[in-house]
């Protein structure tokens, strides 16, 4: 779990190698709205930015 542009988020990686991020909006403690991204060219920023 990680913030996702100022939401709450999710990383996934396989191998070290971010392949999807999602973000979510909520509201009353439910999930109202997801985004995600699994475009290899815009993903690569959180590959190469991921915690050690």
């Amino acid at each position: 779990m990680r913030s996702v542009n100022g939401r709450p988020g999710l990383v996934a990686q396989h191998t070290g190698v971010t392949v999807t991020v999602a973000a979510f909006d909520l509201a009353d403690d439910r999930i109202t709205r997801i985004w995600a991204v699994r475009n290899p060219e815009k993903l690569r920023p959180w590959t190469e930015n991921a915690p050690a």
